[in-house]
Parts: C-alpha cells; structure tokens; sequence
C-alpha cells in the first residue's frame, strides 16, 4: 500500500487549535497506518509540536507568525479582529507564497489546514496545475464586527461577501470541516444582502462534534490526578491566559485577587498559567501562589482543579465543560469569537 502524504498546517492563533490538530492527526494515524504527516507551523504551535516529537518542515522557520500580529493589535484586554487583519495582511501574503514553494517541492496526497484562511483562500483562487485533495477546519462561520466604525464594518462585510461566495463546493477536491454542531452557527445572515451563515454551513461543512485530545472519563478521580501532579488535598484554583500572548493582565487581576481569596479559604493554592506567549517573570509569584510557563497537557491540572479562571476561547471552555469543572470565564473585549461565540456556542452546547 502506497503512503499517504500528509502537509498538515496548523495556523491559528493561541494553542487551542494545536492540540485539537494533535488529536486530528493522532486519529488519522489511527484509522490509517501507513500515512506520513509533516507539519507547517509557527510559534507556540511549532513549539508545541517540536515538544511532542512531531515532524516540520524546514520551512516551518520562515512560517509567518499570526500570534506577532496578534500581539501588535492588542491593546491591554482588547483584540479586534479588524486591527489584527490589517497587521496580518503582510504576513499572509507571505504565507501564501511559501505555501506555493511547498507545493513546488512536495508531494502531498492531502493538505489539512487548521484556519490558515490565508492558504484556503488561494486553493480557491489558483488556477490550474497538480493540487492535492485540501481540507480546512473551522470552528466559526463569518465575521462579525465589533465597532460601530464605518470602515470596519465595511471591511467585515466584503470579508464576508467573499466567504460566503467563494464558490468552495466548486473547487475539485476541496472539503470543509466544522469543529462543532449545526447550531454553534448563528442562524443569521453573513451580512447585508448576503446568504445565511446556518444555511450555508449545512450546505458546505462536514460537522465533527467536537473534538478533544483526552477522554473526560479518565479524569473523573480528582484526588488521583491532584496526586499525580504534585497537589495536595488544599482547594485548587488554575488561572490561564490561554496559549496567545494576550493575558498577562488577567494573571495579575488573580494574583491581587489572591490575598482577599484567601482571606476565607486559608489553605488556597493558585496556579498562574502563562502559556508560550507570557514571560512568567513578569507574573509576582509568592506564599501559596505558583506561576508556570507552557504547562503540556493543561487539561489535566483544569482536571484537577476546584475552579479556573480562563481567558482561552473554545477550546479552553470546551475541555472544562467537558471535564465538568467550574470557571469563571473573561473573553477579550472587542474579540467576536470569544465575546459572542464561545458563551452561546461550545459551553451550552456541551452542557445541554
């Protein structure tokens, strides 16, 4: 049997989507044996990978980084999705051209893109020649703006009209996959004059559920996994800023939280999380406060864990409803995602 050659692209911002890639990939190799995968990635995510013993292509080095523009657009708390485009834009250019390079160099029966929308957009556009069969994952349909400023609402629209448009059940072997159930898609229009983001996804995504790199019913026992990490049998609170380099402000809310906290739970332990993206030297650790860099596995701590406080998007609210654990959740302001999405998407969908 010939093998299956694999470019697996994991392209996002934070760490979310890697570790939902790892499980992606992880099954593929399940269900077949003889596949190959080679990873273009950057960042956390290359880190992340590199850490796990997964094979990257050279050009992985040169893979232009979209946590750099994520870190230029925010300001304090807030991201907007119109200011990290327009710092982005550059990069995915780039982007697009090295990709091109890849497909010159390599044979790959198969591409896999994890919102490298950048990549999508070109397998759409790019007339002719030899293209592997191309698979992009989603987990949100459309863009929505979060201003009322004219030029970005503008901006979000022709964005829209052109996701909406590209003609993507049209290009030969090109297939979509949604991280999430028909009613994580707001049954509402694109945008002015344009299609309905339900309708279409229905009409051109495959739905998965949702996908986690852990089975919840291993991590049932508390006390077992709090052994196992080093905890004691003293309440557990895990704050997080999630894998993108947006955050730090949010670990130092709980760090001054942390006395007035303990005030009425003596024998409070928290743990600060600051992912790849936060120097932990910047965090005051202190008396029953401990800060960690890249934690793997950060699940098994939320597992572990009385309660979370988190500013991770879905994945990090999909793994804690999963595992059944409470968090207090601070989206970034200005982020449509994890201020509209997230809140009626994954966590009440798991629950329900």
């Amino acid at each position: 049997m010939r093998t299956l050659n694999v470019l697996y692209i994991s392209g996002s911002v934070g760490l979310g989507h890697d570790t939902r890639d790892m499980a992606i990939a992880n099954e593929l190799r399940r269900v077949c044996k003889d596949v190959e995968i080679g990873w273009l990635a950057s960042g956390s995510a290359k880190m992340l990978l590199e850490e796990r013993g997964e094979t990257l292509l050279e050009e992985s080095d040169s893979y232009y980084d979209v946590n750099e523009a994520a870190r230029s657009a925010a300001k304090g708390t807030s991201l907007n999705l119109f200011r990290y485009g327009k710092r982005a834009a550059k990069g995915w250019l780039h982007n697009i051209a090295l990709f091109k390079k890849i497909l010159s160099r390599y044979s790959f029966d198969l591409v896999v893109a994890d919102e490298a929308y950048e990549i999508s957009y070109y397998i759409c556009k790019a007339k002719g020649g030899r293209r592997p069969v191309f698979v992009e994952i989603v987990d949100f349909i459309g863009f929505e703006p979060m201003s009322g400023r004219p030029a970005e609402r503008l901006q979000l629209w022709v964005m829209n009209r052109v996701w909406s448009g590209t003609g993507k059940t049209h290009v030969p072997g090109y297939h979509t996959l949604f991280v999430g159930e028909p009613d994580d898609v707001p049954d509402e229009r694109f945008g002015l004059l344009l299609p309905r983001k339900r309708e279409y996804a229905n009409l051109r995504c495959t739905f998965l559920g949702y996908v986690l790199g852990f089975e919840p019913e291993d991590y049932k026992n508390r006390d077992e996994i709090k052994n196992r990490l080093g905890y004691g049998k003293e309440p557990l609170v895990v704050c997080s800023s999630g894998g993108s380099p947006i955050g730090a402000e949010l670990l130092r809310l709980c760090r001054s939280a942390y006395p007035l906290i303990r005030r009425r739970v003596p024998n409070l332990r928290m743990v600060l999380v600051c992912g790849p993206g936060i120097s932990p030297e910047g965090i005051e650790s202190g008396e029953g406060v401990t800060v960690k860099g890249f934690v793997p596995n950060l699940y098994e701590h939320f597992a572990a864990s009385d309660i979370a406080v988190v500013q991770g998007g879905g994945s990090t609210t999909l793994e804690l409803t999963a595992l059944q654990r409470p968090f207090i959740y601070f989206p970034l302001e200005d982020h449509f995602e994890q201020q509209r999405l997230v809140p009626r998407g994954f966590c009440g969908t798991v629950r329900g």
